[in-house]
C-alpha cells in the first residue's frame, strides 16, 4: 500500500516533470536577419572611383579627433568644452545610465534572493486560556524562481540589448553635437570672411562718394551719378548688418551648443577660411562605411530587443516554478530564541500554470509582435537615411568642387573688369553706372566665392558626420 508521503511526493514529482515538458516547448524567435531586411549598398552612387565595402557593426571602434584634419585650434577647444558641458550629451549619457541600471535589475531577476526578517508579537493563544503571550522569531528565506521557459533570461537579454542601443544613441549625440559645433564655427568663419569683403566694398564705395561729390562741385557730373553711389553704398552697408546680425545669431548657437549662456560667449580669433585645411576624400574607403554609424547599431540592436520582448511575452503561457526556502529559529521566551531547541526550517515550492486570463498574455504578445514590427520598419528607415546622407555630402563636395573651380574663374574676371573700368571711368570713356556695375559684380562674385569655401567646409564635415566620424583605414 502507498503511502500518502509517496503519492503526495509522486503528484508533485509529476507536475515538475509536466512543468519541464511544457517549458521546453517554449522556443525562442529565429535570429533577424538584418542584411535581408535592409541590404545596405556595396557601392555609393556618388562616391569617386575606387572599392567600398560593407562591414559588421563597428560602431564602438575609437574615432579621435577627427577634426583635427581641419588644422585649427580654437575648433579644437570648442569641441573640447562641448564634450564637457553639452546639455545634450549630459541627457543621452543619464539615460545610458538608466538604461545600465534596468540592465542590471533584469540580469538581478534570474539570481536568488535573501532575506533575513526578525520580529516580536503580542498576542493570545487557546492553549494558553487565550493569555497573552510574546512570540519571537529570526529568520532567513531563500527565494529562486528556475526560469523554465526562458523568459527571464529573454528579458536580460532585451535588456542587455536596449543598454546597448543606448550607448549607440549615447555616441550618436556626441558626433552629432561635433559636427553641429564645427558646421557652426565654420559658418561663424565663411562670415566673417564675407563680411570683410563687404566692409572692403563699403569703404570703396564711400571713397567714390567722396570722389564723386567734388566731381560735382566742381561740375564734371551730374546729381544723378552722386544718388547713384549714394544708393549703392547704403544697400552695401545695409549687406553689412545683416550679414552681422547672422553672425551674431550663430554665435548664439554656438555658445548653446557648448553649454554656456550666449551673453557670457565669445568666439576667439582664429584661423581664416582660406587656412583650412580640407581633407580630401579618398578614391576608396574601407569596409567601415556605415558600420561605424552608431544610430544605425542603436536600431539594430532596439530591433534584436524587441525580438527578444517577444519571446518573454510568448513565454507568458508556460509554468513558472519558484523554489522556497527558510530557516531560522522561533520561541514564546525572548531568551530561548538563539537556542538550538528553538530552529525551525522550511522547504516549499510553488508551481503555476495560466489557465484563463481574460486575453491578457496573448494581447501582450500582440503588443509585442507590433513593436517588432515597428522596430523593423525603423531600422530600415535608419539605414536608408544613413545611405541618403552619405550620397547627399559626397554628391555635395563632388558639385561644390566644381562650382569652386568656376566661381574663382568668375571673381579673377570680375575683378580684371573692375579695373578696367575704373581706368575707363577716370579717362571719362564709361559713365558712373557702369563703373557701379563692374564693382557690384565682383562683389557679387567675390561673396559667391566665400560662400562655397564655407559651403565646401561644412559639407566636408557633414561627409565626415555621414560616415560615422571619418574614412580612416582600419
Amino acid at each position: 500500500m502507498n503511502s500518502p508521503h509517496g503519492s503526495r511526493l509522486r503528484l508533485a514529482l509529476g507536475t515538475l516533470a509536466a512543468a519541464l515538458v511544457l517549458a521546453g516547448c517554449a522556443t525562442a524567435p529565429p535570429p533577424v536577419d538584418t542584411a535581408a531586411l535592409q541590404p545596405v549598398p556595396a557601392a555609393f552612387k556618388e562616391a569617386p572611383p575606387g572599392r567600398w565595402t560593407v562591414a559588421p557593426p563597428a560602431d564602438a571602434q575609437p574615432r579621435g579627433p577627427w577634426w583635427a584634419v581641419f588644422g585649427d585650434p580654437v575648433l579644437d577647444d570648442l569641441l573640447q568644452r562641448a564634450a564637457e558641458r553639452n546639455t545634450s550629451l549630459q541627457v543621452a549619457a543619464a539615460r545610458w545610465a538608466q538604461a545600465r541600471a534596468l540592465q542590471q535589475q533584469a540580469q538581478a531577476e534570474r539570481r536568488p534572493t535573501l532575506d533575513v526578517a526578525a520580529g516580536v508579537s503580542r498576542q493570545t493563544q487557546p492553549q494558553l486560556a487565550n493569555q497573552p503571550a510574546t512570540l519571537g522569531s529570526l529568520a532567513a528565506q531563500l527565494n529562486w524562481e528556475l526560469d523554465l521557459s526562458g523568459r527571464l533570461g529573454q528579458a536580460a537579454a532585451a535588456a542587455t540589448l536596449e543598454a546597448q542601443a543606448q550607448a549607440a544613441l549615447l555616441e550618436s549625440t556626441r558626433l552629432a553635437v561635433q559636427a553641429a559645433v564645427a558646421q557652426s564655427y565654420l559658418g561663424l568663419r565663411a562670415l566673417e570672411a564675407e563680411r570683410a569683403i563687404v566692409a572692403d566694398t563699403v569703404e570703396a564705395y564711400r571713397g567714390t562718394l567722396r570722389l564723386t561729390e567734388r566731381r560735382l562741385a566742381a561740375g564734371d557730373v551730374g546729381e544723378l551719378d552722386l544718388e547713384r553711389v549714394r544708393s549703392e553704398l547704403a544697400a552695401t552697408e545695409a549687406d553689412a548688418l545683416a550679414l552681422e546680425r547672422q553672425r551674431r545669431l550663430l554665435e548664439h548657437a554656438l555658445a548653446q551648443l557648448l553649454g554656456e549662456p550666449a551673453s557670457a560667449f565669445a568666439l576667439a580669433a582664429g584661423n581664416g577660411l582660406d587656412a583650412l585645411q580640407l581633407p580630401a576624400v579618398p578614391a576608396g574607403v574601407p569596409a567601415t562605411v556605415l558600420a561605424r554609424r552608431p544610430d544605425v547599431a542603436s536600431a539594430q540592436r532596439r530591433l534584436l530587443a524587441s525580438q527578444a520582448r517577444v519571446g518573454v511575452a510568448q513565454a507568458a503561457w508556460f509554468p513558472n516554478l519558484a523554489l522556497t526556502t527558510a530557516a531560522g529559529t522561533a520561541s514564546p521566551d525572548l531568551g530561548d530564541l538563539l537556542r538550538w531547541s528553538s530552529r525551525a526550517w522550511g522547504l516549499g515550492a510553488l508551481l503555476s500554470l495560466p489557465v484563463f486570463d481574460g486575453g491578457r498574455r496573448e494581447a501582450a504578445v500582440a503588443q509585442a509582435r507590433a513593436d517588432f514590427d515597428a522596430a523593423a520598419a525603423g531600422y530600415r528607415e535608419q539605414v536608408l537615411l544613413a545611405v541618403r546622407e552619405v550620397e547627399d555630402e559626397l554628391a555635395s563636395l563632388q558639385l561644390l568642387q566644381s562650382q569652386a573651380a568656376a566661381q574663382s574663374r568668375a571673381v579673377a574676371a570680375a575683378a580684371r573688369a573692375t579695373v578696367l573700368s575704373g581706368a575707363r571711368y577716370r579717362n571719362g570713356m564709361i559713365g558712373q553706372l557702369e563703373l557701379l556695375d563692374a564693382q557690384r559684380s565682383e562683389l557679387r562674385n567675390r561673396r559667391q566665392a566665400v560662400q562655397l569655401q564655407g559651403a565646401q567646409a561644412q559639407a566636408t564635415v557633414g561627409l565626415i558626420r555621414a560616415l560615422g566620424g571619418g574614412w580612416d583605414r582600419s
